[in-house]
């Protein structure tokens, strides 16, 4: 039996325009550019300003973003009859001109590549060899990682080759056309099953009669694991050498690649990995300056000929096709008058965000010193700037700032903090900056063990235990006192 009852509901949605600004938000430079061209290819109601028409640099976000006020656009029917939503109000020309636009070159960040397959491919394709090894060497090859590493089993290779190239051929012949021919290819230590052999087939290369060179290659296939482990005494006690015969030939082992295939990209375009800022933050006089970086980013408007094509359909309301016409236009103005009001609130939103920033930060962006930064958390700067924590993390994701000490990744400007003996609260960044220092300074031949780094510190007023210490240290990418070690 069917039974009516009332449900009540408390639910939150966001509109299809709240996503996408969202979206333009997170976005940093590079990607809010091609987000701009995508747009432009798509919606010919949104063009370009003129040059002429640009309006003045600005330098602060009351003269960034004081209202222009609504256009309305006149027609002699109602075309919002055939839209879902009313129109809301727009703003109709955005400019992302701002001054320090011309500190950046207009550098294309594509630039053609050859991958390792490629160059490996046409070595092989030199070599005399027969058809069938050339399919295998091929094989091989394509069965390469990107370091440059054959990390498959032999016998995987070998059922391969059967099953999908219609090769049968035996586990023995396929290593031998790995050794023979594959890994004699250049970049040398190419099509090496593992670290070791990368290192070997190196050093193997390297026609010398010098004694470092030798003894390189004796260690690396004999006490390998010892040299890993940095049991120097052991391999001292091993050949029975001097100190100084040991550090010549790490030496030449420290000459040696671990990733051959580092200087190639899988892809035939490789993405150049210069960082283009997305702020620029200056100093002058003792103020801290904000301001976006707009590069690429032109002048939009809404398209006068769009309106005027629409207030000429319009005024025939007896055709169907021009109504129809109308609406279609009506649509793109809109969708370019919201496109623009986004770009403004997501500038808007972007500078008060970096405001708050050098405004927490500021003694940190005046000295550069990393000691300066204070404890923030993305908290702090929502209850400054009024907006969602959500909406800072966006900010800050993957965005940077160029400071006068540097490129500075957002990120980084963010720590939690602890209380040191005096009762002051200091960034985990400072700990950090003073356990790298401490560190740096150490005797390498009796690295310091993270009990002796709690005992340091903690003479320099930061109490911390020995989890934490090895928690930041790894933080770090600073191995443990063993590996630290040099002779």
């Amino acid at each position: 039996m069917l039974k009516q009852h009332l449900q009540l509901k408390l639910g939150q949605k966001l509109a299809p325009q709240q996503i996408q600004l969202m979206k333009l938000i997170q976005l940093h430079t590079l990607e809010f550019e091609e987000e701009l061209e995508r747009e432009l290819e798509e919606n010919p109601a949104l063009e370009i300003a003129k040059e002429d028409s640009k309006e003045d640099e600005y330098s602060s976000l009351e003269d960034a973003y004081k209202d222009e006020g609504t256009e309305s656009i006149e027609t002699d029917f109602d075309v919002n009859e055939y839209i879902y939503d009313d129109e809301p109000s727009y703003k109709t020309a955005s400019s992302n001109y701002s001054p320090d636009d011309e500190e950046f070159d207009n550098e294309s960040l594509l630039t053609e590549g050859q991958s390792l397959y490629d160059y490996l491919t046409e070595q092989i394709h030199l070599v005399n060899i027969s058809e069938e090894d050339l399919k295998i060497a091929e094989y091989l090859i394509g069965n390469l990682d990107t370091d440059g590493y054959l990390r498959r089993e032999i016998k995987s290779i070998v059922d391969d080759l059967a099953f999908s190239q219609g090769i049968y051929t035996t586990k023995e012949k396929v290593e031998d056309i790995l050794e023979n021919y594959v890994q004699k290819l250049d970049p040398s230590g190419v099509g090496a099953r593992g670290l070791q052999e990368c290192l070997l087939l190196q050093i193997e290369k390297k026609v010398s009669s010098d004694k470092a060179v030798s003894l390189a290659a004796n260690i690396l296939r004999h006490q390998f694991e010892a040299l890993t482990n940095k049991h120097y005494n052991k391999i001292i006690q091993k050949y029975d050498i001097e100190e100084e015969d040991l550090k010549d030939a790490l030496d030449e082992i420290s000459k040696l690649s671990p990733k051959v295939g580092g200087n190639f990209d899988t892809q035939t375009i490789t993405i150049n990995q210069e960082i283009i800022p997305d702020f620029v933050i200056q100093v002058k006089d003792g103020l801290v300056i904000p301001m976006l970086n707009s590069k690429n980013a032109p002048t939009l408007r809404v398209s006068e000929e769009y309106k005027d094509i629409l207030t000429t359909y319009s005024h025939d309301k007896n055709s169907s096709e021009h109504k129809q016409a109308a609406l279609f236009i009506k649509q793109k103005l809109d969708a370019a008058k919201w496109y623009i009001d986004a770009i403004n609130q997501r500038q808007n939103t972007l500078l008060q965000t970096i405001t708050a920033i050098v405004k927490f930060q500021k003694d940190y962006f005046i000295t550069g010193d990393e000691k300066s930064l204070k404890p923030m958390i993305l908290k702090d700067v929502a209850d400054i700037t009024g907006f969602d924590i959500s909406t800072i993390s966006r900010v800050v994701k993957s965005k940077y700032a160029d400071t006068p000490n540097g490129i500075v990744y957002l990120k980084d400007l963010f720590s939690d903090s602890l209380t040191n003996d005096d009762g002051e609260e200091v960034s985990t960044k400072e700990i950090k900056t003073h356990l790298q220092e401490v560190i740096s300074k150490e005797n390498k031949r009796k690295p310091l063990t993270d009990d002796a780094l709690v005992v340091i510190l903690k003479e320099q007023g930061y109490n911390i235990a020995r989890r934490t210490i090895a928690k930041y240290r790894e933080q770090l990418n600073i191995p443990v006192a063993r590996l630290r070690k040099e002779l």
